[in-house]
C-alpha cells in the first residue's frame, strides 16, 4: 500500500454503488444489577452496495471519540459513507460491514470517568453488542455467536476508533478481548494524558506474548496520528518503546504507525486513517 496524505478527491464523489446504513438497537444487561431491566442501545451499520445474506463478510467496529456518540462516522460526517462505497467501488478495499456503537450508556454515573468507561465496555462489546450484531447480519460467524465461535472467526473481525475510541480499541478490544479480534485500528492515543506509558507497554507487551502462547496471532496493529495532534506523543513513545522490545510486533508485517504531517487531531485525519487502515484489515 502507498501512503496519501489527503483524501483523493474521487474518494468523496457519488458513485452509483451506495451502501446501506441501518439503525440497529440491542439489548444489553451488562449494566443491570439483577437483570430485570436491560439497557437498549442503538448503533449504525453499514451493509455494502450488494449486500446479500447468502455471502459472508469481514466486520469492523468502529467507534467514535469523547462526548459525542454513534452518530459520529456515518450521520455527523456522511462522507465516510462516499469514501466507503467508492473504496469498495474501486476495489480498494473488500466489501465489509462496518458497525458504529457507542461506549456511552446514557447518563454516566458521577464516580465514572472516561477510563473506568472505555476500559468497562469490553463486557458489552463481548456479552452483547458482538452477540447481537453477527445473530442478525451475516458474517463469517454465520449466525453462530457462541464464544467458541467467535473466537474461532477472530481473523474476519476488526476493531478500530478515534481519540478515546482509540483509548477504547486498546482497553475493551486488543486488552481484554484479543481472542475475538485480529485487526487493530487505534486512530490518535493509547492512554491520553494522564495515563502511565511504562503501564501501557507491559500491557501490551503482555497482551501478545499470552496471545501467542494460545496461538492466538495478531494479524495487523494499524496505528494512526498526525505529528500535530494532540494525542501523538503519547501513542508514538508507547508504541515505539513496543515495537523496539516485543517479538511479536513487526514493523511492515503485523505493524504500522502511519503519520500525518501537519495533521491535528480531527475528523479529516481520521477519515484518512480509516481509508488506510481499510487496506491493510482482512488482506
Amino acid at each position: 500500500m502507498e501512503y496519501v496524505y489527503e483524501m483523493p478527491g474521487e474518494m468523496l464523489k457519488e458513485t452509483a454503488q451506495q451502501g446501506e446504513v441501518r439503525r440497529f438497537t440491542y439489548d444489553t444487561q451488562t449494566y443491570d444489577k439483577d437483570g430485570s431491566r436491560p439497557l437498549q442501545k442503538g448503533a449504525w451499520v453499514y451493509l455494502p452496495f450488494g449486500y446479500s445474506a447468502d455471502n459472508q463478510y469481514n466486520i469492523l467496529y468502529l467507534l467514535h471519540g469523547g462526548g459525542v456518540n454513534e452518530d459520529w462516522w456515518f450521520k455527523m460526517f456522511p462522507d465516510t459513507v462516499k469514501i466507503l462505497d467508492n473504496m469498495i467501488a474501486g476495489k480498494i478495499c473488500e466489501p465489509c460491514i462496518i458497525v458504529a456503537p457507542t461506549y456511552y450508556r446514557g447518563e454516566e454515573e458521577a464516580d465514572r470517568n472516561a477510563e473506568y468507561i472505555t476500559e468497562h465496555f469490553h463486557y458489552e462489546l463481548r456479552r452483547d453488542l458482538i452477540p447481537a450484531v453477527e445473530s442478525a447480519f451475516s458474517t463469517y460467524a454465520g449466525g453462530d455467536v457462541s464464544e467458541e465461535n467467535l473466537v474461532r472467526t477472530r481473523t474476519h473481525r476488526a476493531f478500530a476508533g478515534l481519540s478515546l475510541g482509540s483509548m477504547t480499541t486498546y482497553r475493551a478490544a486488543f486488552y481484554n478481548n484479543f481472542d475475538l479480534f485480529s485487526w487493530y485500528g487505534p486512530f490518535s492515543g493509547c492512554c491520553g494524558p494522564h495515563g502511565n506509558h511504562d503501564t501501557e507497554v507491559e500491557r501490551i507487551q503482555k497482551t501478545l506474548a499470552d496471545g501467542e502462547s494460545k496461538g492466538l496471532q495478531l494479524d495487523y496493529m494499524f496505528c494512526c496520528s498526525g505529528d500535530q495532534d494532540i494525542a501523538y506523543a503519547e501513542h508514538k513513545d508507547i508504541m515505539d518503546r513496543v515495537s523496539a522490545a516485543c517479538p511479536q510486533l513487526v514493523q511492515g508485517k503485523n505493524y504500522d504507525f502511519f503519520t500525518i504531517s501537519g495533521g491535528v487531531h480531527d475528523m479529516k485525519a481520521w477519515q484518512l486513517h480509516l481509508y488506510h487502515a481499510l487496506q491493510v484489515f482482512f488482506c
